[in-house]
């Protein structure tokens, strides 16, 4: 039987699901699960592979997907409001197509309906410059302190540096090899218009690398959509900006609800 998957859970009431980056862990969402426990069972997962969760044997999109839908059976919740972040995003995008029906209300938060760029030269090159540090034997560890600044605003609160670069450092090189691999193959642009659900576009106006008008624009292609741009912060708004992020996604799920 496939293992589910670790998570943190506060509050009672109908699940909300927050998904994770590929920098991350169950603990990115520290500064949410108890902002929504007053309405919400506010559920953070370890994506398979991070934190105390097994690895799958093999990680895709579908699997991962897959992965959503168990820990959701876990719960005992038919339907949830899932809230996706960067590639956290894009696993919610494939389980909404892959699981139609279980999902309430969608916020997709820095990110992409497809990773890169037509053609598939520049996802090589990306995964050429990220793979590099792993096969000369260095761990996430060794470079957070490289890609964690670059994901966030130019003026970032020390707590939120601090706490990418806690979850970034405690990523394994095995899976942080497998998410690269899967991250670039994601592209689910052609399905953006099958999203059922009320959807939030959640943008940060200093994110480059979800920027603001490509996300807007994807919100343009999803049938019950909305766009928001929260601002003076980078891609990481969870950590960044707690407030901010928290109170966007509340008056959305209070519209929708």
């Amino acid at each position: 039987m496939t293992e589910i998957a670790s998570f943190e859970s506060q509050g009672d009431g109908p699940v909300l699901l927050f998904l994770h980056g590929i920098g991350g862990n169950r603990h990115a969402f520290d500064g949410q699960l108890p902002a929504f426990a007053d309405r919400w069972r506010a559920v953070s997962w370890d994506m398979p592979g991070y934190g105390d969760s097994a690895p799958l044997a093999q990680m895709t999109y579908a699997t991962l997907a897959d992965a959503v839908a168990r820990l959701l059976d876990h719960l005992d919740a038919p339907t949830a409001a899932i809230v996706g972040h960067s590639m956290g995003g894009m696993i919610a995008q494939e389980f909404v197509i892959q699981h139609p029906g279980r999902t309430s209300a969608l916020v997709l938060s820095a990110t992409s309906p497809s990773f890169g760029k037509p053609g598939g030269e520049w996802q090589e090159w990306f995964l050429g410059q990220r793979l590099a540090p792993l096969d000369r034997g260095l761990s996430p560890a060794d470079f957070a302190h490289e890609l964690v600044p670059a994901m966030m605003s130019d003026k970032p609160p020390e707590a939120a540096v601090a706490a990418a670069m806690a979850s970034m450092s405690a990523l394994s090189s095995d899976t942080y090899r497998a998410a690269l691999h899967c991250l670039v193959t994601f592209n689910r642009r052609d399905k953006l218009g099958e999203i059922a659900c009320p959807t939030l576009a959640l943008a940060g106006d200093m994110d480059e690398a979800a920027p603001a008008a490509m996300m807007e624009k994807m919100a343009s292609y999803i049938p019950d959509s909305r766009y928001h741009c929260l601002s003076g912060v980078g891609h990481l708004a969870n950590l960044e900006d707690p407030a901010q992020f928290n109170q966007a996604i509340r008056a959305f799920l209070d519209e929708v609800a």
